[in-house]
C-alpha cells in the first residue's frame, strides 16, 4: 500500500490500512516515512498485521508521472511497486498520481506476456448491479487488437470476481449495427465476433446503465470520458432531488419517507463502495484507488486487490495469453 498517495495521505490510507487489518484480518506492507506511519498506527488494533516500509520520497498529484518515478526510486509509490515485483507483496494499491502509478506499475512490475496494452477497469453501478468499462483511460490511441485484450481481461475479471457466469461483452459504439461506428469500431468488431468470447455485439451509450451487458469495451478516451460524465451526472442528480425536496413542507415529508431508498441508490453510485480501479494486464493485481480516498474507500481498495488475488486473475490472463 502506497502510504503518501492521494488528497488525504497518509492519515486516510493509514486508517483505511487498520480496518483492512482489523476486521478482514490482511496482512499489509505499507510504504512511506516509517515516522509519520508508525504514529498512526502504533497500538491500534490491526497493526500487528501491518508492515512499515520506509520511503523517503513522494510522487505529487501534479508531477510528471514517467520523469518521477524514474528519478524518485525511493518514493513510496515506487517502493511498493518493487515489492510486488520481488513478489514480496501480491498486490499494489495507491490513491496517488493515476499516471505514476501506471508507470510504477509497467516499469517496476511489467506487463503479463503477450498483452499489448493494461487497461484500466472501472466498476459502473447499473439497474442489474454493475458493469466493467475497460479500458477507463489508459490508452487514448487503439488498435483492434488492444480492444480485443480488453475484452478477455474484462471477462476475466468479471468471471473470477464479480463471480458473473460467462460475461456478456458488448462494443461501444454509435449503433447497433456491424458496420457502424470508425475504422477501430467495425475491425474491432470482427476480432471480438470471431472469438471465444461471449460477444453480444454493438452496445450504445444508454445500454451500459441498463445493465445490457457486463462488459463494455472502448478505448480510453471514450471510457474515461463515460466514467466522468456519470460522476458528475450522478452528483447534479442528488443536488437537484435535494434542492426540490427542501422547497417545502409537504416535500420535506415526502423526503423523509423516501430517504431509505435514496441512501440505497446512493450507495450503489458511491465510488468508495467499489475502492478502485484495477489495472489489468500487468504481472500483479494493481489497484488505482480515487485521488480522493478516504478510509472507507482504502479499506474497499485493499478487498478488491485480495479478491483478485485470491481468484488468480493475473495468473488467468496469463494463461489466455500463452494460449493466443
Amino acid at each position: 500500500m502506497d502510504g503518501f498517495g492521494g488528497d488525504y495521505a497518509p492519515e486516510q490510507i493509514a486508517a483505511g490500512c487498520l480496518q483492512a487489518a482489523d476486521i478482514a484480518r490482511i496482512p499489509i506492507l505499507l510504504t512511506g516515512d516509517q515516522n509519520i506511519l508508525e504514529s498512526l498506527i502504533k497500538d491500534k488494533p490491526g497493526s500487528e498485521l501491518i508492515e512499515i516500509v520506509h520511503a523517503s520520497e513522494q510522487i505529487g498529484m501534479e508531477e510528471a508521472p514517467i520523469e518521477a518515478v524514474r528519478k524518485k526510486k525511493e518514493s513510496s509509490l515506487v517502493v511498493a511497486a518493487n515489492l510486488v515485483r520481488q513478489k514480496k507483496a501480491a498486490a499494489l494499491i495507491s490513491a496517488g498520481n493515476t499516471g505514476a502509478c501506471m508507470a510504477a506499475s509497467l516499469l517496476n512490475i511489467g506487463r503479463v506476456r503477450g498483452i499489448e496494452r493494461p487497461a484500466i477497469t472501472c466498476l459502473m453501478p447499473t439497474l442489474n448491479g454493475v458493469c466493467l468499462i475497460v479500458d477507463a483511460g489508459a490508452n487514448v490511441d487503439c488498435r483492434p487488437k488492444y480492444l480485443l485484450q480488453f475484452a478477455q481481461m474484462g471477462s476475466i475479471y468479471a468471471e473470477k470476481v464479480l463471480a458473473v457466469a460467462k460475461p456478456r461483452i458488448g462494443l461501444l459504439n454509435i449503433g447497433e449495427e456491424p458496420h457502424k461506428g470508425n475504422d477501430l469500431s467495425q475491425k474491432s468488431y470482427q476480432l471480438l465476433a470471431n472469438s471465444e468470447l461471449n460477444f453480444i455485439g454493438n452496445v450504445e451509450g444508454r445500454d451500459i446503465s441498463h445493465g445490457e451487458v457486463d462488459v463494455v469495451v472502448c478505448d480510453g478516451f471514450v471510457g474515461n470520458t463515460i466514467i466522468k460524465f456519470a460522476e458528475g451526472l450522478g452528483s447534479a442528480l442528488f443536488s437537484m432531488l435535494k434542492t426540490e425536496f427542501m422547497k417545502s413542507t409537504p416535500r420535506k415529508i415526502a423526503a423523509s419517507v423516501l430517504r431509505p431508498g435514496l441512501k440505497n441508490i446512493a450507495k450503489k453510485m458511491d465510488y468508495t463502495e467499489y475502492g478502485g480501479a484495477p489495472l489489468l494486464g500487468v504481472n500483479g493485481a494493481v489497484i488505482i484507488a480515487h485521488g480522493t480516498s478516504n478510509q472507507k474507500a482504502i479499506y474497499n481498495a485493499i478487498r478488491a486487490a485480495k479478491t483478485a488475488v485470491d481468484n488468480q486473475v493475473v495468473q488467468s490472463i496469463a494463461e489466455i495469453m500463452a494460449g493466443e
